[in-house]
C-alpha cells in the first residue's frame, strides 16, 4: 500500500523501529537504564513529530534471553516464553517514557495480559497508527522458537510498514566485527541473499527471508548517535540498506 511523503520531505510515513533489549541497558550490565530509555523515547518523538507513524519491537535480552536459558539446561519452550515476558517489561518501560513526553502509546502483546496491555488485533493496531499513536508490539510472535527480529518483520508486514529501521551499536552492516577488526568494511547496500549467504548477522535467517518475500527494506543504523533515527529517516547519516 503506497503512502504519500510527509511535508517534512521524509519519504516514509509508516515504519518499524526494532531495537534490542540491550539498547536499554546503557552502561549497566543488566536491566533498564532510565536515562537511556528516555533518550530513545526522545528519538522516537522527534520522528513522530514529523508525521511518521511508528511501530516498535523491543527485544528482552537485557532481562532474559530464551536461547541463553535453554543453553543452561532450561526447557526451550519455557525459556522462550520467559523471554517474551521480558519484552513486555521493556515495552511498558518505553511506553512510560514516551507518555512522559506527551506521546500517546499503546503496548500490544501477542500473549494476552489485559491488565497491563492490549491483545494483538491487527485492525485495532492499524487504527492506533492512523491516530498517530506509537504501537509497541510485545511478546514476540507469541510462539516459542521465533525471535523478536522475526516478530518485527512479521508485524511490519502486517501493518504495511514501508521499512524496518534496526537500531544497533554500530552504524551499519560490516563484513566482520568492526570492534575486533580495524579493516572491517561497511556495506552501503547489501541484498537479502548476501546477508544469508555470508551470515552477516543483521537479523536471524527467518526474519531476513520474510523481509525478502515481502520486499521490505531493512535499514541498519546506530541508535547511539544523537538524532540518528530522524537523520537516517531523511536519508542522511551513515547506515546500511538491506534490499534486493
Amino acid at each position: 500500500m503506497p503512502y504519500p511523503a510527509t511535508d517534512s520531505g521524509v519519504k516514509y510515513t509508516r515504519v518499524m523501529l526494532k531495537i534490542s533489549g540491550e539498547a536499554l541497558m546503557g552502561d549497566l550490565g543488566y536491566g533498564l537504564h532510565p536515562p537511556t530509555v528516555a533518550r530513545i523515547a526522545q528519538e522516537v518523538k522527534s520522528v513522530r513529530d514529523l508525521g511518521v507513524e511508528i511501530c516498535m519491537v523491543i527485544g528482552g535480552g537485557n532481562i532474559f534471553r530464551g536461547l541463553a536459558g535453554s543453553a543452561q539446561g532450561m526447557e526451550r519452550t519455557t525459556a522462550d516464553y520467559m523471554g517474551m515476558l521480558a519484552t513486555v517489561m521493556n515495552a511498558l518501560a518505553m511506553q512510560s517514557a514516551l507518555e512522559e513526553i506527551g506521546v500517546y502509546t499503546r503496548v500490544i502483546s501477542a500473549i494476552p495480559m489485559d491488565q497491563v496491555c492490549e491483545p494483538y488485533i491487527r485492525r485495532r493496531a492499524v487504527r492506533h497508527l492512523e491516530k498517530k499513536r506509537v504501537c509497541i508490539f510485545a511478546a514476540g510472535t507469541g510462539n516459542p522458537y521465533f525471535t523478536t527480529d522475526t516478530a518485527a518483520t512479521l508485524r511490519a508486514s502486517e501493518m504495511a510498514c514501508q521499512a524496518i529501521f534496526k537500531g544497533t551499536k554500530v552504524d551499519g552492516v560490516y563484513d566482520k566485527d568492526p570492534k575486533k577488526h580495524a579493516d572491517a568494511k561497511r556495506y552501503e547496500m547489501v541484498s537479502y541473499d548476501e546477508v544469508l549467504q555470508k551470515h552477516l548477522g543483521v537479523m536471524d535467517a527467518s526474519a531476513i527471508a520474510l523481509a525478502r518475500d515481502n520486499n521490505l527494506p531493512i535499514i541498519v543504523f546506530s541508535l547511539d548517535e544523537p538524532g540518528g533515527f530522524r537523520g537516517v529517516l531523511a536519508g542522511k547519516g551513515t547506515y546500511t540498506r538491506v534490499q534486493d
